[in-house]
């Protein structure tokens, strides 16, 4: 038996240890509830009116179960329960969840807090009632709060008060920040938004001291049944009768100061500015700086977002910050505003922006642990970075690497992959050439970006050199939506040394004319929407489109210099086909787009829901009958459908023969992946996970049986795969470990592909996969 069956039992038998100890869960004892106490088995929020969100509602209960992961299994008290009695803070105290004892205190406490809540959501007239079932046998309690909300008031009128005519009409002429109006529900936490609204509008639009204290409500719900009566004031809420001319005064942005130095300490007065060595006036701002730390003066003016005369707005503030922070020049920024000192009583603000800047150049020296589609390997880099290339904040980064990479299907030497590469970029903080036309993106900075490498790699298979060049910008519209356009991306591939085992093995398959020297020249989009990280609820949605064509510009401009083209036998073998050839070699000509969209959700601390699906497709056409390798689809391994080897499944049903090395790869694929993640111990999670999937062949000269794509077999023909997992997270890294178990092989077309209930399982039918990070 070998190394990779004896590692799939070794897996095997620690998920189902995993499986089973999970289990043995489900029945916490109460080892360290008092006598004569009750442990809090189940709270429950019951609610006879579906306008309320239950999950919301119980966000106000002030004691809850412990927690479950699987959606039973209370696995952190029960860690705490193997503690010792003797020992106050035991290891398995400090990883475990103490017990949550009923608190009748508590208890009416939630009530009240529930009520509140109903009462702010505009139900005066709610009632919530508390109900206890005790279990003595079992010292435990189920609790259960009745929410009855009664009729909901709402607006009837709304009155607005303005100190000025000028706050008036700012005020009504943004008709969207009106959140509430007559009709709606009096519901608190609108009001409160809306509040907050009308401070953004003042504040974007010259009111420097305007704050939340100077907008009020005032509601009456004595005139009419269950309406309300509101009153809004913009007014005078200040004791100073000086604060209350600053607050309704509209302020103007006057000088703008900015320092670039390594100092921290505070910078808000003209006297000190004027101790610098090197000062550079503009019509719009003052830099001071000394002689070692140089910035061009239209950096600056692209980063300010504010210009003198205009009203002071936040907004632009904002802009400006969050411009001079993707400069990725500066460890420190901050701005401040005072009213000049030489001019008193006037509505007039100076700008005082300091900067501190990062080292100007820095060489870093670092290894990694690496999986490229689930081959896990180590790699070495060296990194060189100047932050400040041309005065300009250019960011040039020189990357060398050497990486050893373990084929984990082949016998051979253990890192039987190498790689040698170089890699250098500059990104410039602006937009050059033909990307002017994208527009104007205020604080999100657009960057263009040149990219140049080179990269060998030898491989069981066959040893393969790409030379590469990019051109593209980078920019952002909002912190949720990223953009990417290369204009030119080339890369030169040479294959050679080849594997005379590998070389028979596709000598008769339509794919061998992907494993030959070519050329790429593409342009490529790229689309990404993400709200991971923004905190603003418990789910985050992520998109991501990819768009590449490649061939067209080298096809045309061949044909319109009337180049003379090759002749060869086609991928049949039978008559012969046409191609066109620069720098001697054959170019690809394709389109290619693909779609990838994750949803994750936060269930509680300890668990968490995380969807993925995929579709992408490539065409090749015109000079190049086949997708480059490189360019085609796989799946299995750590990152896909884990039951499978990595390049192991399909295209469709086709079924490689033993010997052949899993090296299956087509111009379709379609993937969906659930995965569950629960908190085990310290820095230890474990998951559940569900895939399903395959990749298909779009061109008919495809030979090998079963690969070619058909509407109304597709669905037959999709691979299901299980299996449960450990991930151990080092903070700067995760790794991973996952056992998958195949539940549908689509390539055993007697039993349409499903093993449960048709056959037994075989060492084969599991995988175990390590990786580095999560899958999606």
């Amino acid at each position: 038996m070998n190394r990779r069956e004896n590692l799939k039992k070794l897996g095997y038998r620690l998920a189902i240890a995993v499986i089973a100890g999970i289990f043995l869960l489900a029945c916490s004892p109460v080892k360290f509830v008092p006598e004569n106490s009750y442990l809090l088995n189940k709270v429950e929020v019951e609610v006879d009116n579906a306008e309320i969100n239950k999950d919301e509602a119980k966000a106000y209960v002030r004691q809850k179960e412990n927690y479950k992961i699987l959606g039973f299994a209370k696995f952190h008290l029960w860690l705490y329960n193997l503690s010792s009695k003797e020992k106050s803070d035991g290891w398995l105290k400090r990883i475990g969840e103490p017990p949550q004892i009923y608190n009748e205190a508590l208890a009416i406490q939630s009530e009240g807090q529930l009520k509140q809540y109903l009462n702010n959501r505009g139900y005066f007239h709610a009632s919530v009632d508390q109900n206890v079932e005790y279990n003595d046998k079992k010292q435990k309690a189920n609790v259960t709060y009745s929410l009855e909300t009664g009729e909901i008031y709402r607006i009837r009128d709304i009155n607005y008060h303005f100190s000025n005519i000028e706050l008036r009409r700012l005020f009504m002429s943004d008709s969207s920040r009106t959140h509430i109006k007559p009709g709606t529900a009096f519901d608190y936490y609108m009001l409160d938004k809306q509040r907050s609204s009308i401070v953004d509008l003042f504040r974007n639009n010259g009111y420097y001291y305007f704050a939340k204290e100077d907008v009020s409500y005032l509601a009456d719900s004595s005139r009419f049944e269950k309406e309300i009566v509101l009153d809004l004031y913009v007014g005078d809420n200040r004791n100073s009768s000086d604060d209350s001319a600053k607050v309704f005064t509209p302020y103007f942005f006057n000088n703008f100061y900015v320092s670039v130095l390594p100092g921290t300490a505070p910078l808000n007065d003209v006297q000190q500015l004027n101790s610098f060595t090197d000062t550079l006036w503009t019509d719009n701002f003052t830099v001071y700086r000394n002689n070692q730390i140089k910035y061009k003066p239209l950096l600056f003016e692209r980063s300010l977002q504010m210009k003198k005369g205009d009203r002071y707005s936040i907004s632009d503030v904002e802009s400006t910050f969050n411009s001079f922070n993707r400069l990725r020049q500066f460890r420190f920024i901050d701005i401040q505003f005072q009213e000049p000192q030489m001019e008193k009583d006037t509505n007039l603000l100076d700008c005082f922006i300091r900067l501190a800047p990062l080292s100007k150049q820095s060489t870093s020296f670092d290894i990694e642990g690496t999986n490229t589609s689930g081959n896990m390997g180590i790699a070495g880099n060296i990194n060189y970075q100047h932050r400040n290339l041309f005065h300009g904040a250019e960011v040039l980064n020189i990357k060398l690497r050497g990486a050893m990479e373990r084929l984990a299907n082949r016998e051979s030497e253990y890192f039987n992959t190498r790689e040698v590469g170089v890699e250098s970029n500059i990104t410039i903080p602006r937009l050059l050439g033909p990307g002017n036309i994208i527009g104007s993106f205020k604080s999100f900075m657009p960057k263009t970006v040149f990219t140049l490498g080179y990269n060998f790699q030898r491989r069981p298979e066959y040893t393969r050199t790409i030379a590469n060049v990019k051109f593209g910008y980078e920019w952002m519209r909002s912190e949720t939506f990223r953009q990417t356009l290369n204009l030119l991306d080339f890369n030169m591939v040479n294959l050679y040394q080849f594997d005379p085992e590998f070389i028979a093995n596709i000598e008769d398959l339509y794919i061998k004319s992907s494993f030959t020297d070519h050329l790429i020249l593409a342009s490529n989009y790229s689309f990404t929407y993400n709200t991971q990280g923004l905190n603003s609820s418990k789910g985050y949605s992520y998109l991501k489109l990819n768009v590449e064509s490649a061939g067209n510009l080298l096809s045309l401009a061949s044909s319109l210099t009337n180049q003379p083209k090759v002749q060869v036998v086609d991928t049949f073998g039978v008559g012969t086909s046409e191609y066109y050839r620069i720098f001697s070699t054959r170019f690809a000509q394709y389109v290619k787009s693909d779609v990838e969209f994750r949803y994750g959700y936060t269930i509680d601390k300890y668990n968490t829901l995380v969807a993925r699906a995929f579709l992408g497709a490539g065409v090749p056409y015109g000079n190049f009958d086949v997708l480059p390798f490189e360019k085609k689809y796989f799946t299995g391994g750590a990152n896909g459908i884990r039951a499978w080897q990595v390049r192991s499944l399909g295209p469709g049903t086709y079924k490689a023969s033993k010997d052949t090395y899993p090296n299956q790869s087509s111009d379709i694929k379609l993937e969906a992946n659930l995965e569950y993640r629960f908190k085990l111990i310290s820095f230890i999670e474990g998951a559940l996970f569900l895939d399903a999937g395959n990749i298909w062949a779009i061109n008919k000269k495809d030979n090998r049986e079963g690969a070619l794509f058909e509407f109304d077999k597709f669905y037959k023909q999709l691979a299901f795969g299980t299996g449960t997992g450990l991930r151990f997270d080092f903070n700067y890294f995760i790794f991973r470990l996952d056992l998958g178990m195949k539940l549908r092989q689509p390539s055993d077309r007697f039993t349409d592909g499903w093993i449960i209930g048709n056959r037994s399982y075989k060492a084969d039918d599991f995988n175990l996969s390590f990786a580095i990070g999560y899958p999606f």
